[in-house]
């Protein structure tokens, strides 16, 4: 793990651009062995080692030369891969992953990165072909951007090596901008910075004789698919997990994991607890507001596998880490759960160099709420000229009762009954919709979109995905849209801000292979989340725990921004430096916050211009430089 940049033209490499974004990423945190750049400085790379620590320094070239990598990330099917690169007459020297690139590149070309298991951001170099390849991991848990700019590609890992550079002129990407208003993320392809995008996960991008292409090397498919028992589907699912988690406890690092008491990361405690001849050291994060706090539940599960468990509180005064995360979170990004991950990750650290957690079991198997919500929606006897007219009898209820009343409320279930299902999903996941967001903009920052509207992509991943019902075809859009672009950029950026490497058995693709093909009815079944993951876990958790409602990963932000959040909020959203960006009209910046302090729940919209905020001081319109996260700049 750690960060990789790199620079070329059609005429080779450039080595001088690369040392300076090298610069950059070189100051990521204290930990790792330090900035390398090999090979004529074509790729620079600087890395946090967890497995083959003595041997696995990168660049990585191969034996004449021609072939140079590196990668951030860890590939876990290695052992396996090096084998077979020795049957073919190779001799790697180390014993991990990186150098294994090469040669599969040598022997498969770009389809190498099929036989790949693991997380990853990679780039090779063909100084023969003067060819760069560009590769995401199937999910996206690792990031990858790129650039064009004075006839070169650019790539980093970390968006700061690219912004960095002198030559790059650019603002904020209004587009960008506008998806993030909806989302609280900024969505693949794009980045918040004009002329620097993103690669997709699971995709390729190619720069050769200075043409880029990029393609999609995998997308899940969640066509159904004949099942068997519910016996034996239940065995199969306990046998991938421990298996994808025995793949993630491979490594010379002190290893534990995130509890927090939920299903998802309690299977994880579970499945490792089962396999491990040393007790598990297991992370928890909890809050004083008891509607957020599971502390109980991580104890119990703590107590059952007897591991080495740790906690930690998140109070108001946790918000003072907002600085440091401005500077880690290169866009603009509005999950407050960042804050509890990022303090989690804090703690682990003192104590593993590598924590598992439960990530992606929601999107897998069906844990989200909102997919029980959808399932009910779905049955509503409403004809497809009916839809239309609940939904605008909805938005009129809304629009003309007080926000937070019950017929605020009813209005609001009219409108997104109303919807058809792609809808209803953006409906749902916006902080922002579409008519908020025309209110909100000034004229100016309105006329730079024109008719662009972020609900067509997740219109494209319902159209795209091959799922059976709307249940299922939500939690393939949630893995192609939500899962790479909120909660994998949460847990990488928090945990790699504080040098800890995070691994999640549930986004192992050959889990995530097998779980897409089971039917919706094992997923969600009436109100129950998560039925067959739960079946499958009976042997290994209390029933009361698989059976309590899921309480999620937030904080009791709401009350926090009418109470010690209250002036930061007003300060960062009402001065001269905010309004005087025009983007947005004061006036409905105004409402927010007061109707907020009356009572009324604004608080997701409120965050969401304040992360904005927070980012755009910290990144722009001054270029960042290597000492600016040791101060604030929020003043």
């Amino acid at each position: 793990m750690g960060a990789i940049a790199g620079a070329v033209t059609p005429d080779g490499v450039d080595p001088e651009v690369v040392r300076r974004m090298c610069r950059t990423i070189a100051h990521r945190g204290p930990d790792g062995s330090g900035l390398h750049a090999g090979a004529a400085a074509v790729l620079g790379t600087r890395r946090l080692a967890v497995v083959d620590v003595a041997g696995g320094e990168q660049p990585v070239c191969s034996e004449d030369g021609r072939v140079v990598t590196v990668l951030d990330g860890e590939i876990y099917n290695f052992a396996g891969l090096r084998a077979e690169l020795l049957s073919r007459g190779h001799r790697p020297v180390s014993n991990g992953g990186s150098e294994c690139l090469v040669h599969l590149y040598e022997e498969f070309g770009d389809a190498f990165v099929h036989l790949l298991r693991g997380v990853f951001a990679l780039a090779i170099w063909d100084g023969r072909r003067r060819r760069l390849l560009l590769a995401r991991d199937r999910v996206g848990e690792k990031p990858l951007y790129w650039g064009v700019r004075s006839g070169s590609l650019r790539f980093a890992s970390e968006v700061k090596a690219l912004v960095c550079d002198p030559e790059w002129r650019g603002g904020v990407d209004p587009v960008a901008l506008h998806h993030y208003l909806t989302y609280r993320y900024v969505p693949a392809p794009w980045s918040i910075f004009e002329g620097i995008r993103k690669l997709p996960p699971g995709s390729t991008l190619v720069w050769e004789n200075g043409t880029v292409r990029t393609a999609r090397y995998w997308r899940l498919n969640a066509a159904p698919r004949p099942v068997a028992s519910i016996y034996e589907e239940t065995a199969r699912l306990r046998e991938l997990l421990a298996e994808s988690t025995r793949l993630r406890m491979i490594g010379e690092r002190p290893i534990g994991a995130f509890l927090s008491g939920g299903v998802g990361s309690s299977a994880v405690v579970a499945a490792m607890a089962l396999q491990s001849s040393q007790p598990i050291r297991t992370f928890c994060v909890g809050f004083e507001d008891a509607a957020f706090d599971e502390r109980e539940h991580a104890r119990e599960v703590a107590r059952l596998y007897g591991t080495d468990h740790r906690e930690t509180v998140v109070t108001a005064s946790a918000l003072d880490v907002l600085p440091t995360l401005a500077w880690h979170f290169d866009e603009p990004f509005a999950d407050p759960s960042a804050i509890p991950g990022f303090l989690a990750a804090e703690m682990s650290r003192r104590e593993v160099t590598v924590a598992l957690n439960g990530d992606g079991g929601d999107e897998s198997f069906g844990g989200h709420r909102r997919y029980a919500s959808l399932r009910r929606a779905a049955r509503l006897p409403l004809s497809a000229a009916a839809q239309p007219l609940l939904n605008s009898a909805g938005r009129a209820l809304r629009t003309r009762s007080r926000p937070g009343s019950l017929i605020h409320r009813t209005g609001w279930g009219m409108e997104l009954a109303g919807l058809p299902a792609a809808g209803r999903y953006t409906h749902m996941m916006s902080s922002f919709t579409e008519e908020q967001k025309d209110e909100l903009y000034t004229p100016e920052q309105w006329a730079l979109l024109g008719d662009v509207s972020s609900g067509v992509i997740i219109e494209h991943a319902f159209e795209e995905s091959l799922a059976e019902c709307d249940v299922t075809r939500m939690m393939d859009v949630d893995v192609n849209t939500y899962l790479p672009g909120d909660l994998l950029v949460r847990t990488d950026i928090s945990t790699m801000a504080c040098s800890l490497e995070a691994r999640s058995p549930f986004l192992d693709h050959v889990f995530m292979e097998w779980a897409a093909g089971l039917p919706g009815d094992l997923k969600v079944r009436g109100g129950t989340t998560k039925y067959l993951l739960k079946r499958a876990l009976v042997d290994w958790l209390p029933a009361h725990l698989l059976e309590r409602p899921k309480v999620g990963f937030g904080i009791p932000l709401a009350s926090w921004l009418r109470a010690e959040l209250r002036p930061l909020a007003h300060d960062l959203l009402t001065d001269a430096t905010a309004r005087g960006r025009g983007l947005f009209d004061p006036e409905v910046v105004d409402r927010l916050l007061t109707e907020h302090a009356e009572g009324h729940d604004h608080s997701d919209r409120i965050w969401t211009l304040m992360q904005f905020e927070l980012w755009h001081r910290t990144h722009l319109p001054a270029r960042p430089t290597v000492t600016d996260h040791h101060r604030s700049r929020f003043a």
